[in-house]
Formats: structure tokens, sequence, C-alpha cells
């Protein structure tokens, strides 16, 4: 499957990568928090983050899926605010992130910090 991926940021392929495996053995693409700057997101407060990305799957029989970075969710107790994002096959917007602190101090997102994966 070939994977279409449009950049609805300027700063998307400049300021900031382009979602990409990390590795060959990688299951997702890492996706960046496309922000002017730092987020200070409190215990227990949700957020939305731009990626500055939008997809186009090939057909209805596909889905993408927004999955939490298993180092922020144990190490930091930074999660997916609706455990795992659905894309349909038909949404061709930016993708936001949902994000929430379920820990006990503040925790700072920086613009271009990878932030959930694809």
């Amino acid at each position: 499957m070939k994977l279409k991926l449009k950049a609805v940021s300027p700063k998307i392929g400049r300021e900031l990568p382009w979602p990409q495996r990390a590795t060959t053995g990688s299951a997702g693409m890492d996706l960046s928090a496309c922000i002017e700057e730092d987020i200070i997101l409190s215990p227990r407060q949700l957020v939305r983050i731009p990626t500055g990305i939008a997809i186009a799957l090939p057909g209805p029989e596909y889905v993408a899926l927004v999955c939490a970075r298993s180092g922020l969710a144990v190490k930091r107790g930074l999660t997916l605010s609706n455990g795992v994002g659905v894309i349909d096959s038909d949404y061709r917007g930016e993708i936001l992130v949902g994000l929430q602190n379920s820990g006990d101090a503040d925790y700072v997102i920086q613009p271009a910090d990878r932030i959930a994966q694809l």
C-alpha cells in the first residue's frame, strides 16, 4: 500500500521532518508537534496538537491508527486522550493528536517533539 502524505503546514520538510519510520523494523511513523511555541500540559489536562500533515488512504478497506509513543506513556504518563486515534479512509483534514497528561507533574511539549505514531 502506498500512503499519500500532504503537508498542510509550510514547516513540514523545512522545520519539521516528514513522518517516517525510525528503522526498517518500525511498526509506524513518528508524528511531530507542529506548534509555534511550547505547550505546558498540566496533570489531567487534555490538548489537541496539530501535526502539519494530512493523509489519503487508498480506499475504504484501509484505516490509519494514531498510537501513543510507548516511551512517553510509560516514562511520562503522556497518553492519547482517546486511547487510539482512528483515521477513516475518506478523512482528508489535518491529523490532530489528542494528548492527556495522566502523570502528576506538568509536561512540556516543544515544537517538533515526536508525540505519537501513525
